[in-house]
């Protein structure tokens, strides 16, 4: 999963970081600080809940496709 963000959209409401600040983290004036990121594991649902917690709608959550995604390790 991927998360795109569109920086200039933002206008500092920061209810993205609100909700996961680990996530969504914010520049010195309170607007997004970052364009995107790739979820890690087991963040995937944080994600999505910061992204529907943007009123601006500036917050695009992407399925990776299966192909990219690294598969688990194998139990021997």
């Amino acid at each position: 999963m991927k998360v795109l963000i569109n920086q200039s959209g933002c206008v500092g409401h920061a209810r993205c970081h609100n909700v996961a600040p680990s996530l969504y983290p914010l520049d010195d004036n309170g607007y997004i600080a970052s364009d995107g990121f790739i979820v890690v594991a087991g963040q995937e649902g944080l994600a999505q809940r910061g992204a529907r917690a943007c009123p601006e709608r500036v917050i695009e959550v992407r399925d990776t496709p299966a192909e990219t995604r690294q598969a688990p390790p194998k139990a021997d």
